[in-house]
């Protein structure tokens, strides 16, 4: 057994690998700050921020699917509506 096989691994394959994921990781971490600058940026210039990244969230999804949610979206919020405000018939009763 060579000094970079141990117990079947390769170390020199296995350091670069690392070393890969290494370097992913890092830019990740450089990518993640330049979003950060770009959200202070359209704070800055007077954007929601929080708006921004819903509407950035909504823009991943596909249309067929943002279709169905806005209109279950509307249907719950229809229902919610209506079961907040009383017929006329269980007012009545109520006085009653």
């Amino acid at each position: 057994m060579s000094g970079s096989d141990v117990t079947g691994i390769a170390g020199d394959q296995l350091r670069t690998i690392v070393e890969r994921i290494e370097h992913i990781d890092e830019e990740i971490k450089e990518l993640n700050e330049a979003k950060k600058e770009i959200f202070l940026e359209a704070k800055g210039n007077g954007f929601d921020v929080k708006i921004l990244r819903e509407v950035i969230r909504i823009r991943k999804q596909d249309q067929k699917e943002r279709d169905e949610r806005e209109t279950l979206l509307d249907i719950y919020l229809a229902a919610i509506t209506n079961a907040a405000v009383p017929s006329a018939g269980s007012a009545k009763k109520k006085a009653a």
